[in-house]
């Protein structure tokens, strides 16, 4: 097709948007990160949020499998020791409403495993089926002017040079500087907006106790409609026999670091479960804190005037609060937004090529972001969000009316699962069935406990060492 192509970041965003360059014929890929890319599944500097839970969603989980072909990233991943989760059965969920039943139905299907055996997969299997280039070296700056630009500036240990390209990707995550590049290109004005609930997320990893091995994957959610700091935690199962234990609270209700702290955080919420499970277990790790979990959002598909030869994908674009697991999935729709716009082009320089890609992201990180945002300017101490108006507030009281509904409504839960699964737009939650599931409420009483089977609840009572 083209020449040179240059991607600024080798996360998920960045080796996916090469898989797809390379996919499309593109001669020269050449990803950059300032990193050094560890050669196995291993948490690295630049990724601030890789010791915490990821969810990898089903309509991720698609995106990616479509984008890397010829390789199964879910055999791959499974192989490695990821498990797979069914969102009908395989998971206790505490929602804001109570406890979630578990239907026999099969529904949705999400991967679990830590960050850094997702990254290490992606990377592995594109480096090994295309000629991609990945070379560790910081760029400091784009080239070119406010038309087209032409390449990137790099830094590296002899000062500063020049790299060629037709096309730049910026991929390079929460920690972005495309505003302040393209303002050394003349452009200006770019609008962000930042809301930001305060949450500090807190992980520990524990050993998985015998007999526990197939124990759900336990959620205790946080709750936004009660004028208090949302405060959570999961157990969820990762490679490696391991369960990785993470919390999160909003501004005012952060999870401590101590390891005394953190179990009592667990046992502090509204259902004691996580804390029940953990205390018999050993763990393996200190617990582990991390602060970037703000909503950002640069609106660069909103510029009067963008240069040809530079595409924003992923984290770049927009980050959100890691709570609601949409960050790997919104990676992949927007690289799969650039195959499809690579398909229909002519080359890496045909005109307005990066605008149609950079609109086509945003709009599946507008999705996104409608949703993360809409529950955290609920939470206490919330900076950036503003006021809900009418049609938030709206919105808010149907999503909570079709949760209750959720408690034992299949029809109410199919909804919620196919949206936060990432399978269908959010306009889901408005299908006929769904909206008659709402109106109608849940048809059965609110479970007073978790739905457990009678092996499970010996597995609990077996690990239980609070005598809560």
């Amino acid at each position: 097709m083209s020449r040179r192509a240059v991607v600024v970041g080798a996360g998920l965003a960045g080796m996916l948007a090469a898989a797809v360059l390379a996919d499309a014929g593109v001669e020269e890929v050449v990803v950059l990160d300032r990193d050094e890319l560890p050669d196995g599944p291993r948490q690295r500097r630049g990724l601030p949020q890789g010791r915490h839970a990821h969810l990898l969603m089903p309509g991720g989980l698609t995106a990616m499998e479509e984008l890397v072909p010829g390789v199964s990233l879910r055999k791959r991943l499974l192989a490695a020791g990821a498990h797979e989760i069914s969102l009908s059965s395989g998971m206790l969920a505490h929602t804001s409403e109570g406890w979630l039943r578990r239907w026999r139905r099969e529904g949705p299907v999400m991967l679990t495993c830590t960050r850094a055996l997702v990254d290490w997969t992606v990377r592995a299997a594109v480096l090994e089926h295309t000629g991609v280039e990945v070379r560790r070296a910081a760029a400091v700056g784009l080239t070119g002017s406010a038309g087209r630009v032409r390449g990137v500036r790099v830094s590296g240990p002899d000062g500063e040079t020049d790299l060629a390209a037709d096309l730049v990707v910026d991929a390079s995550g929460r920690g972005t500087r495309i505003v302040s590049w393209l303002e050394g290109l003349g452009l200006s004005g770019v609008r962000t907006r930042t809301v930001d609930s305060g949450l500090v997320n807190a992980s520990r990893v524990y050993r998985v106790p015998a007999g526990a091995e197939r124990f759900p994957l336990t959620i205790v959610q946080a709750d936004p409609y009660v004028s208090r700091p949302g405060r959570s935690a999961m157990v969820m199962p990762v490679e490696g026999d391991r369960w990785l234990v993470s919390c999160g609270g909003t501004r005012g209700g952060e999870p401590p670091a101590d390891p005394e702290g953190f179990l009592r955080y667990t046992l502090d919420l509204p259902d004691p479960i996580v804390g029940r499970l953990i205390s018999g277990a050993e763990p393996l790790t200190d617990v582990h804190l991390s602060r970037s979990t703000s909503n950002v959002r640069h609106y660069l598909d909103k510029a009067p005037h963008w240069p040809e030869g530079l595409v924003v994908l992923g984290d770049a674009l927009g980050t959100f609060n890691p709570a609601y697991g949409q960050g790997m999935s919104v990676a992949a729709f927007g690289a799969r937004v650039l195959g499809r716009e690579l398909d229909r082009a002519t080359g890496l320089d045909a005109p307005g090529l990066a605008r149609r890609v950079l609109r086509g992201a945003a709009r599946t990180v507008d999705a996104a972001w409608a949703m993360a945002v809409g529950q955290d300017v609920l939470y206490p101490g919330t900076r950036g969000g503003g006021r809900p108006g009418i049609a938030d507030r709206a919105v808010t009281a149907y999503t909570r009316r079709m949760t209750r509904a959720a408690t034992s409504s299949y029809a109410a839960a199919s909804a919620i699962w196919d949206v936060t699964s990432m399978r269908t737009p959010p306009t889901r939650m408005f299908h006929p069935a769904a909206v008659l599931a709402a109106l109608t409420g849940p048809p059965l009483p609110l479970l007073t406990g978790p739905p457990l089977t009678p092996g499970e609840r010996e597995v609990l009572a077996g690990l239980d060492r609070t005598g809560v």
